[in-house]
């Protein structure tokens, strides 16, 4: 699929969640800082700045279990110098790190998160956990039972703790049927800004659609319910990726890819207001259903009638001031 021109191919943005990888299987190409500057410089818009988001990428063979992800952190801060040198293009890219640590560690892992912040001292901003857990598995994959109501884990949330008192961000991903679980552990950290990822996805049922009108009401409710934390911001995207299989390309237009995933983003801006909202690519896992420049050409069209201040927000202030770009 060709790339599409940009809308509003000024206006600065900053992404927010993106991820950087080279998992040495043949039907998952490396995609790093090269790759990641080619599609920034295809789209035709204006990236200032983007930030890397874990995905267990270039773990440590070597030593402790626990220490393994500090890996990941050294990885990135080696890519992110890289686009430092301008040799990649304008666009600083993985100017922030997001790594990861097992919460499950309680207070010990903040050996961890000390780690991480050696490892890149200028860019690690916090962690992500992902605790996504269905019955069925996701991406092809089989279910992992040990994440199931991990938010409710006194450990887990020990680890949070820990967390908070480095004044580090977290990220969390979960799936739409734990946010229930995903508010009380808000609650019982009033204190700890959380960045809830990808919309708080939206499960569908295997060859569903998230346009099912009852799907869409039990995300909204919960959506809901979640948004009148004010420590919580949220991420819109993610809609894009195939959580039943890694799946074939079907890359669609930003049109249509605007019109299915309206509500969702119209949605949680509402409740949310666009000072707590950023506008994420999720790319590459995002990249089956467009290219880059259509992802961010369809939140242009979802937002055309906003106020500028608001497209502001949503494109580039909530995320500078969440890592500290």
């Amino acid at each position: 699929m060709n790339e599409e021109a940009p809308l509003d191919p000024a206006r600065p943005i900053i992404d927010p969640h993106h991820h950087l990888w080279d998992p040495g299987l043949p039907i998952v190409p490396a995609f790093l800082v090269g790759e990641m500057a080619a599609v920034i410089e295809a789209s035709g818009h204006n990236f200032t700045h983007t930030v890397f988001l874990e995905c267990r990428a270039m773990y440590r063979q070597e030593g402790p279990e626990a220490m393994k992800p500090v890996g990941e952190v050294e990885f990135a801060n080696g890519m992110a110098a890289m686009s430092a040198s301008g040799r990649y293009g304008p666009c600083r890219i993985a100017a922030a790190i997001v790594g990861t640590a097992d919460l499950r560690l309680g207070s010990k892992v903040t050996e961890i998160l000390e780690a991480h912040k050696a490892a890149a001292p200028e860019r690690f901003r916090g962690i992500r956990v992902s605790v996504a857990c269905a019955q069925e598995g996701l991406f092809g994959g089989p279910p992992n039972p040990s994440i199931k109501g991990v938010m409710m884990d006194s450990r887990f949330r020990e680890g949070v703790g820990a967390v908070e008192s480095l004044g580090l961000s977290l990220d969390i991903w979960c799936l739409h049927t734990q946010l229930d679980e995903f508010v009380q552990l808000a609650d019982a950290f009033p204190n700890q800004m959380i960045v809830l990822d990808h919309l708080g996805t939206p499960l569908s049922p295997k060859g569903g659609a998230i346009s099912d009108g009852a799907l869409f009401s039990a995300w909204r409710d919960g959506i809901r319910a979640v948004a009148r934390r004010p420590n919580v911001l949220i991420k819109v995207g993610g809609l894009g990726m195939d959580l039943h299989s890694f799946g074939e390309s079907r890359q669609r237009p930003s049109s249509e890819l605007a019109a299915e995933w309206k509500p969702y983003v119209e949605s949680a801006i509402e409740v949310f207001g666009a000072e707590r909202c950023m506008f994420e690519s999720n790319y590459p896992p995002d990249g089956v259903a467009g290219s880059y420049g259509a992802i961010w050409n369809a939140f242009k069209i979802i937002t055309a009638d906003y106020s500028d201040a608001e497209k502001n927000q949503l494109f580039r202030g909530t995320a500078a001031k969440t890592y500290g770009l």
